[in-house]
């Protein structure tokens, strides 16, 4: 069963955390609380999350530096950061928030149905990625073992077989999502992040291939699964 995917919501004031959580309860996914930047680091460190909604204005630690943060970490870099903020400084404040690694930047009072498409989008690119890595780790299981500690050659082309179809079933569902965000003119960042999916999935494709019968065999490097 695939496991639902968890969205850190950043904000000091539990009235817009309570806001935030109802505005995004309809997605069916794990909201986790942070009420400062401190918090929200600690969060990341045992965690892995789709998306973060950061709030721009907190006391200590601002949302601009707990970006700063996370982007500076290996584990943290590549989770979208999509900031809140209620105030409007203009178009240097925006910047600033592109700049420290934003996906998006938002301003209070939001429109709950673009927040929760924006979210989503994120949500849905995150569950693939994880469909892949398991992908990849089923590949890479029988490639380090598979029929040379026993299995036969049947054995060996039903899991290919498997993996091909599973793959497949991956394959199909992010080219829809591709077409969806074409459709949508969605933000840059997500098309970006669905066209590098694409692009692991290929290269995976292609190592799968190269160990049908027929097609040469051997053991075929593995995309890098980020």
């Amino acid at each position: 069963m695939v496991q639902k995917a968890k969205i850190l919501l950043v904000d000091d004031r539990p009235e817009n955390l309570l806001a935030l959580e109802a505005i995004l309860s309809a997605l069916d996914q794990t909201l986790v609380r942070a009420s400062s930047g401190e918090e929200a680091l600690k969060a990341l460190l045992t965690d892995d999350f789709a998306v973060i909604l950061l709030d721009v204005q907190m006391p200590g630690m601002d949302g601009f530096e707990t970006a700063a943060h996370i982007k500076r970490r290996e584990r943290t870099r590549d989770i979208p950061i999509i900031f809140l903020t209620a105030i409007n400084h203009g178009p240097h404040h925006t910047f600033r928030g592109y700049a420290a690694g934003a996906v998006d930047y938002i301003s209070k009072p939001f429109d709950p149905w673009v927040l929760r498409a924006k979210v989503s989008v994120f949500v849905e690119l995150y569950m693939k990625n994880c469909q892949l890595r398991e992908q990849a780790a089923l590949l890479r299981l029988q490639l380090e073992g598979g029929a040379g500690q026993g299995g036969t050659v049947k054995e060996s082309a039903g899991l290919l077989a498997e993996l091909s179809a599973r793959l497949a079933a991956v394959e199909e569902q992010a080219e829809a999502l591709s077409k969806q965000l074409d459709d949508d003119s969605a933000d840059a960042a997500a098309v970006a992040t669905a066209a590098h999916l694409e692009r692991k999935l290929t290269g995976l494709r292609r190592a799968l291939d190269a160990l049908e019968p027929g097609t040469g065999g051997g053991s075929p490097t593995l995309p890098a699964q980020n």
